[in-house]
């Protein structure tokens, strides 16, 4: 991964495989805290790293995921936004832009609420508010539970479609991102699968007032259009872009206009900073 420092470290009581990006050059903007999707290791999201140039990224992998050893005991999102924190605190980071993808915006939308004071703004890609979502197809969302997606390479190939929409067809973008994901330990997966079990966001959202974007697929087969909707209906300042034919991958197969989606909005003067400056 091009400009990345990763090792282990050890944070409030775990173990974890920890990446960081140019947090040692000086920027005009906050870095970028990232959540992954559930059982996806670091090197799936670093292009995005990559993209964004002009900012830190920090990233790590969920206990039993990717090189972060297993979890000993279960965890929760108030647990894990404790111990990103306590991360953030380990390599001298304030503010951040938190964002998370599928399952990981469902933890950023929850380090938002439970860290306000450490967050500036959010992004949530492919997301919903957790237990009150608008569930995808059946089909998708059978393969979803099944751990053989990660740990068989041919049944996650030949599910690929299923599982993720049509957003990457059938180019070569695809194998790139499989090439990219390395299978989570069962427990790991297990205990991913239980962190999010009965939690939902949507009584806390309409208090939370952080400048938040969201990003959706129309074709999501795992998270449908709908979720992204009921989080705008939520977020008092939020904005919702939709990416055309986009799938549950569509950061991949739409990444320009993505990346310029996120750059554009974690960019833009805040409204209260354009009255100031008229003033």
């Amino acid at each position: 991964m091009k400009d990345a420092v990763v090792g282990l470290q050890e944070v409030g009581g775990r173990t974890l495989r920890v990446a960081h990006w140019r947090l040692d050059r000086p920027s005009d903007h906050p870095p970028v805290l990232f959540f992954n999707g559930i059982g996806a290791n670091i090197e799936a999201v670093a292009p995005l790293a990559e993209a964004l140039p002009e900012r830190a990224f920090v990233m790590f992998d969920m206990p039993g995921v990717g090189g972060s050893p297993d979890p000993l005991v279960p965890y929760t999102p108030w647990t894990m936004s404790w111990t990103a924190s306590k991360l953030l605190d380990q390599l001298g980071v304030d503010l951040v832009d938190v964002m998370g993808i599928s399952w990981g915006g469902g933890m950023a939308q929850h380090f938002a609420i439970q860290h306000p004071g450490r967050t500036r703004r959010l992004v949530l890609i492919a997301t919903s508010a957790g237990m009150l979502m608008m569930p995808g197809s059946p089909k998708a969302l059978t393969k979803m539970a099944n751990p053989r997606r990660y740990i068989d390479p041919d049944f996650m190939m030949k599910n690929f479609e299923t599982l993720y929409g049509e957003g990457l067809g059938s180019g070569p973008g695809k194998k790139g991102h499989m090439s990219r994901l390395q299978p989570p330990s069962p427990r790991g997966y297990m205990y991913q699968l239980l962190c999010m079990l009965g939690w939902t966001s949507a009584p806390a959202l309409p208090f939370m007032k952080k400048d938040t974007l969201i990003l959706m697929g129309d074709d999501d087969a795992i998270v449908p259009l709908a979720n992204g909707k009921f989080l705008a209906s939520l977020i008092p300042n939020s904005k919702l872009v939709i990416m055309e034919g986009g799938g549950h991958l569509f950061l991949l197969s739409h990444k320009d206009e993505s990346v310029d989606a996120i750059r554009g909005f974690l960019d833009a003067p805040h409204p209260e900073a354009e009255l100031e400056a008229a003033a």
